[in-house]
């Protein structure tokens, strides 16, 4: 008989990709289930950036293959949007590289630097692919701690104590998924010292920073990142473009090169329409990530606390991002006990934390990404099952 890879065996089906199936049937039933799960944004992007994708389809020239390493146009865009909001001076020909995503950009990173048995270290609680995708590639997986009385940040303390010989990468998030802890200069200068340190790469993923945030911070602002970090950055939730897959990855142009080969022969480049569309966005105004990305979602986080002070849940109100993280009550069992109950009573769908490590096991995360009627919606809903 066919067997698939043995490959498959470490790991499972993703968990949204599972229970978005029994959330479907159940709408499929009519119980109208309200989804307060996955964190895509429910906003457009901004109005120059849909005409110029527009304009360009109509372009009869613009269809065909696109260079790998990205146009001219949308890797001086990236180096003009880290220069503007970080104050990072980035060479647009040889530190930037687009990336459909940074799901892609874990893969070619991992591709790039981790042999089968190096070591890779993964936060817990953490983004699950992290974990999948380093199994998959034949990494070994070492986890190490944020917990909440270190305010979600590295125990640097317990990692000088870890044998660290065999780790080529560690991976960080920062403003923190799914935990809300915000980005800190102390952690990143830290970072950076750990990496020259014992010779690892920190790659920092870092999606979050302008969604209620008004400092937006980046590893690569430390003297000396460079040099031995790489960092993520998305337009899916800066710029509301989920669906779009446009991220980038920014470091010195050795480590760029690297990747680069990589990806070269994996993919064959974006839609010039889309590169060209991303590249508008970038110019996107303060004003314009006042509105979409601060105002909005600090009226739907008011809403979400609501929730959580009904289900019985805590939370640091000082979290950033467009989740809300709290600990469950001492009642219930497992999370699990608290999320199905929710799911199958109320008819809202929030997400469980322990599919993001063990250290989440307490919690819950509700997603910021859903109308304000709908999060009030959901709100009512849970006050009539647990009030």
């Amino acid at each position: 008989m066919i067997q698939p890879a043995e490959r498959l065996n470490l790991v499972s089906e993703y968990y949204f990709s599972r229970k978005l199936k029994e959330v479907a049937q159940m709408n499929a039933e009519g119980k109208d289930i309200i989804s307060l799960a996955i964190g895509s944004p429910d906003m457009p992007p901004s109005e120059p950036t849909i005409n110029k994708l527009c304009e360009v389809a109509h372009d009869p020239s613009a269809h065909g293959y696109q260079p790998t390493q990205g146009t001219p146009e949308l890797r001086r865009a990236m180096c003009g949007f880290y220069h503007r909001w970080y104050g990072v001076d980035l060479d647009p020909a040889k530190e930037i590289l687009p990336l459909i995503g940074s799901k892609e950009g874990i893969l070619h990173v991992t591709l790039a630097f981790v042999n089968p048995g190096d070591e890779v270290l993964v936060p817990n609680p953490g983004y699950p692919t992290y974990t999948s995708l380093s199994k998959i590639l034949g990494a070994k997986v070492v986890n190490y701690n944020l917990r909440p009385e270190n305010g979600w940040q590295p125990d640097f303390d317990e990692l000088e104590q870890m044998d660290l010989t065999r780790v080529k990468l560690m991976w960080t998030n920062y403003p923190n998924m799914p935990t809300g802890a915000p980005a800190q200069r102390s952690t990143y200068e830290r970072l950076v010292k750990f990496a020259q340190q014992h010779n690892i790469i920190v790659v920092n993923d870092n999606p979050y920073s302008f969604i209620l945030n008004e400092h937006p911070l980046s590893l690569l602002q430390v003297p000396g990142a460079k040099d031995c970090c790489i960092e993520f950055n998305s337009m899916s939730k800066s710029h509301n473009m989920p669906g779009w897959r446009v991220g980038l990855c920014a470091t010195n142009a050795e480590f760029i090169s690297w990747i680069l080969k990589v990806q070269s022969n994996i993919e064959s480049g974006t839609f010039r329409g889309i590169q060209l569309a991303a590249a508008e966005a970038y110019n996107n105004s303060a004003e314009w990530h006042r509105m979409a990305n601060i105002e909005t979602y600090a009226r739907r986080r008011h809403l979400a606390e609501q929730i959580m002070e009904a289900l019985g849940c805590t939370y640091d109100p000082q979290q950033v991002g467009m989740f809300l993280w709290g600990r469950i009550p001492s009642i219930y069992n497992n999370v699990e006990e608290l999320t199905e109950r929710v799911l199958h009573q109320a008819r809202v769908f929030i997400t469980p934390g322990f599919i993001f490590g063990s250290n989440g096991e307490r919690y819950i995360r509700i997603s910021l990404c859903a109308k304000e009627e709908k999060i009030s919606e959901a709100l009512l809903r849970i006050k009539k099952v647990f009030e």
